[in-house]
């Protein structure tokens, strides 16, 4: 038995194109009403467009880092998981209505260090009324299990092969293929490069405006370009029409240092090619060390290390002061596979706030505690230092 609810709760497990993201739509919108949480914006604003082609602008809002879109009686929204309106810091008419179904995609992002106490919150706590479906990789299985044992799990397997197809120079690409690289820098470089030798590519990156990004993936989509330039966001689940995925490079910035992909990352941008019924391939191009064959037969028959553990953050917090809130935010995990994320960038920022003379004396009961944590748990949409929270002049 788990503490936490399993009633009505399914995994669908599985890798790339197995169309858990589909399923979820499709279960969602046959209630009244309705949320999914998505990893990224750019996925976030793909199906919140893909709803209101097919349900009207009316019925369906967009909650993220950049947009909001909340028509008068909405019944379905897609969000980012962050944005999601389940806590005490959100929409307070959102957060009190309750949802006839809920989703959380890519649940395997709770082993991210970075996000990962996000999602496992959501794992915990956010249910539908009817019916909660979480959706992602086989390598959340174990843990899920473990905390959710009287679950429904089901395991998918993909539509369609991924192969290898080894190295390719960027001018002898086939037609139809996203380069996935780690920098701004190098996905314009690239870009450029294509544009020069190939006529013309398009680029995704997440720091893109969203009236740019969605242009930018409307020109690939109506087959203005043939080629796709993009950072490995595409690897949470964008749908497109790729035959091909080529890696430029095989390590990446963490957020924390630079380190080699591991498997189960490579195989999520891999996985980006062929999609629904049609055959995709993968490989590398100028600029990336040769895969092993290890990496290779893990990526094609998509075999990957189980996640070890969740990332972790109490939300029973204390509100009568601002060292008891401190105090609350230090809560051990309950379970020895939850790592608790002691440095979160909201934690983080209230230990700068509350450092601060004036604004510890400006704070005279549990309201104004409320309101400094609401104010810290802004998200950092901008990737800049929590110190930025507050002006240091």
């Amino acid at each position: 038995m788990s503490i936490y609810s399993s009633k009505n709760l399914t995994m669908v497990l599985g890798p790339t194109n197995t169309g858990k993201t589909h399923l979820a739509l499709e279960r969602m919108t046959s209630y009244a009403s309705g949320m999914i949480g998505f990893p990224l914006r750019l996925l976030a604003r793909e199906n919140y467009d893909r709803l209101t082609a097919r349900l009207g602008v009316g019925k369906v809002g967009l909650i993220t880092g950049e947009e909001r879109v909340l028509p008068p009686g909405v019944r379905y929204l897609c969000c980012t998981v962050e944005s999601m309106p389940l806590d005490a810091n959100a929409d307070a008419e959102l957060a009190q209505r309750r949802f006839d179904f809920i989703a959380i995609d890519e649940v395997q992002l709770a082993g991210d260090r970075e996000r990962g106490h996000v999602f496992t919150d959501r794992i915990l706590h956010a249910r539908g009324a009817f019916e909660t479906m979480f959706m992602g990789a086989e390598t959340a299985a174990t843990l899920l299990k473990a905390l959710l044992p009287d679950a429904k799990f089901e395991f998918r397997n993909r539509l369609s092969r991924l192969t290898y197809a080894g190295p390719k120079k960027l001018t002898r690409l086939p037609r139809r293929s996203a380069v996935v690289a780690f920098s701004a820098a190098d996905v314009y470089q690239i870009a450029e490069f294509i544009k020069r030798q190939r006529g013309g590519a398009a680029v995704v990156m997440g720091r893109l405006s969203p009236q740019t990004r969605n242009a930018q993936v409307d020109l690939y989509k109506n087959g203005d370009v043939d080629f796709l330039v993009a950072t490995d966001a595409i690897g949470m689940g964008l749908n497109l029409d790729l035959g091909h995925v080529a890696l430029s490079a095989d390590i990446k910035f963490d957020g924390r240092k630079m380190r080699k992909l591991f498997p189960s990352e490579m195989a999520q941008i891999a996985g980006r090619a062929g999609r629904h019924m049609n055959d995709g391939s993968f490989g590398i191009t100028d600029g990336c060390q040769a895969l092993e064959p290890e990496m290779i037969d893990a990526i094609e028959q998509h075999r990957f290390t189980p996640l070890r553990a969740f990332y972790w953050c109490s939300r029973d917090l204390g509100f009568s002061s601002v060292d008891q809130l401190l105090a609350s935010l230090e809560t051990p995990p309950p379970l020895p596979f939850l790592f608790r994320k002691g440095d979160a960038l909201d934690h983080q920022a209230l230990i700068a706030l509350a450092g601060r003379n004036d604004i510890r004396d400006a704070i005279t009961g549990a309201r104004d505690v409320r309101l400094l944590w609401a104010v810290a748990s802004i998200p950092d949409f901008r990737q800049s230092l929590h110190e930025n929270h507050y002006d240091k002049s």
